[in-house]
């Protein structure tokens, strides 16, 4: 679903946003994150879709369902009727970064409003599938093991446009990444 593609873009991206912003005052600690995310769309597509999508998973045969879980689980990704979260592996070397590296398509100006918090901003131009976003917010630090964000996001959807509002927060959970991968960042 490309509206949940765009949240776990946004979360991907935030790391290497919050490396930067606290590189001298406060690092993020390096290790395992997990983001989690509720979303609020304009035109209650995106919910409907995603009602859609749990139902799907609960109506598969328990072997089935378990595999997809598992396939998910891999991937740092989870659905629960909260929210979305993604797990992130966040390297030593993108907790140091003095510079914001740019995802693919993607770009991000991160500027500094006090030690804790800073405004993000970031555009991605879409293709394979996904179509264009941008989107602007607020990061806040809680020290080097969490944050909370509040995101205006604004894309597509069949072909209009449409808003979400998304609310992100963060937690370390260990120095080991185990399964999950650092994402690839081009600078």
């Amino acid at each position: 679903m490309h509206l949940f593609a765009i949240a776990v873009t946004t979360a991907v991206l935030l790391p290497s946003a919050m490396g930067l912003a606290h590189a001298q005052p406060q690092k993020m600690r390096p290790g395992l994150w997990e983001h989690s995310m509720t979303m609020k769309s304009q035109s209650g597509q995106m919910e409907a879709a995603m009602a859609e999508m749990q139902k799907s998973l609960a109506s598969m045969p328990p072997a089935q369902r378990k595999q997809m879980e598992q396939m998910m689980a891999q991937q740092g990704v989870g659905m629960g009727p909260k929210g979305q979260t993604v797990k992130v592996c966040v390297t030593q070397e993108q907790a140091d970064m003095d510079t914001v590296p740019q995802q693919e398509g993607c770009t991000q100006k991160v500027q500094r409003i006090n030690a804790s918090t800073m405004k993000v901003a970031f555009s991605c131009k879409g293709g394979q599938g996904q179509p264009p976003s941008s989107g602007d917010g607020t990061v806040s630090m809680q020290g080097p093991t969490a944050y909370t964000g509040q995101f205006k996001i604004k894309t597509e959807n069949e072909g209009k446009p449409e808003q979400i509002d998304m609310a992100q927060s963060g937690k370390w959970l260990s120095d080991n990444c185990g399964t999950i991968k650092p994402v690839p960042m081009g600078r």
